[in-house]
């Protein structure tokens, strides 16, 4: 997404139409929803979202990351495609997290982990807003970013680790798949 000028909207921040077929969107609605879903958990609070990881996980109960299963063969051709899309070797997306949200369900303000570097995500379904957010004095700065079915984003610099995204609430079931790197060590 450009601004007037041709500069990006949000420096960081990439996004792509078209990234899968609708052939390739049902048969991955098919296989998240045939996934082992969980209601997503943080800190004893209990989410409308329903997820499950792959490679990573993190547990927001103790505030840290821990094993999950391998990421499945069927997720390994998108995630070589959002690696690709993202310009970083397909294997250094070591974590997989798989997301359903029915009606009502979003996501909050948040920044994903700091162990997490670099954040690619390709969205299903039903058309979304991707809503950014980043403090000032006296308010905040705001972007939001249409997401399209099938369409892929990336995060990385200032957009990952200086701005908070969300996605408000939805009337219709939308997914999405999330791949994620970690965080690079200076």
């Amino acid at each position: 997404m450009l601004d007037l000028f041709g500069l990006p909207a949000l420096p960081g921040l990439a996004t792509r139409q078209s990234m899968i077929t609708e052939e390739e969107e049902g048969v991955l609605i098919d296989r998240i929803d045939a996934s082992h879903l969980e209601p997503f958990r943080f800190q004893g609070w209990t989410g409308k979202r329903l997820t499950t990881s792959f490679g990573w996980s993190y547990d927001f109960e103790v505030g840290r990351p821990k094993d999950a299963p391998p990421i499945p063969d069927w997720l390994l051709p998108i995630r070589d495609r959002m690696a690709a899309f993202a310009r970083i070797g397909p294997k250094k997306l070591i974590q997989a997290l798989l997301i359903r949200y029915d009606p009502g369900a979003g996501i909050g303000w948040h920044r994903d982990r700091p162990i997490y570097g670099h954040v690619v995500g390709i969205s299903l379904g039903e058309p979304a807003t991707m809503r950014f957010r980043r403090r000032r004095p006296g308010g905040f700065d705001r972007v939001a970013v249409p997401l399209d079915p099938r369409g892929g984003y990336h995060m990385d610099g200032p957009a990952r680790h200086e701005w908070e995204h969300s996605i408000a609430p939805m009337g219709q079931p939308r997914w999405s798949i999330t791949f994620r790197s970690v965080a690079e060590q200076p």
